[in-house]
């Protein structure tokens, strides 16, 4: 037994060591777009990755959020006004950052945009009440993916669709719990 536990932990030493060694390549030329970028998770990957070096497009709704952001941020950030639930913004922006990535793709996507919308008792809700989270949290995060797809080939990038343990487990009626279990099945999908 004893030997079982001393090779496991010989074992794992090693994968820690390798792990350490593994770096990513040439990060200053990798792009990264990430949608919601004016509070929150987007707004802190934005700043993480432009600290770390890589070129970032960092969309966000509100001019007030992109300021703020190009304020705390190197040159090297570019941001770009997005409403992900307007198909003809989610073109023109894909169409803006192709030009600015040129053959390099992207590298990396993180569709980040969300909103919690109403959580109340189901019989208290509309119709009215699912359609704002589906439509951010679903139906944007899938048309911004599709645009910016082809970009994300050519990098042999990644894709990053940011979902919540609401995607698994419902904590109350509205949109955002069907929302996130429809994102769920997207990943599943597109994987």
């Amino acid at each position: 037994m004893l030997f079982w536990v001393l090779a496991l932990l010989i074992l794992c030493g090693f994968l820690w060591n390798y792990k350490r060694q593994l770096k990513i390549a040439d990060i200053t030329d990798k792009y990264i777009f990430i949608t919601g970028c004016d509070t929150g998770f987007g707004n802190l990957a934005a700043r993480t990755f432009d600290k770390k070096g890589f070129r970032v497009i960092a969309a966000c709704l509100t001019e007030s959020g992109s300021t703020a952001l190009k304020a705390d941020t190197s040159e090297k950030l570019h941001t770009v006004l997005l409403d992900v639930t307007d198909p003809e913004n989610v073109k023109r922006t894909a169409q803006w950052v192709k030009n600015q990535v040129g053959e390099k793709g992207l590298w990396g996507l993180i569709n980040n945009a969300g909103v919690l919308g109403v959580l109340a008792p189901t019989d208290w809700l509309t119709v009215e009440d699912y359609r704002e989270p589906i439509e951010v949290n679903l139906f944007g995060l899938i048309n911004v993916t599709l645009n910016m797809l082809p970009l994300v080939k050519k990098a042999q990038g990644r894709v990053i669709n940011v979902s919540s343990i609401g995607g698994r487990l419902a904590f109350g009626g509205g949109g955002y719990s069907p929302s996130k279990y429809a994102v769920e099945g997207f990943n599943d999908s597109l994987r």
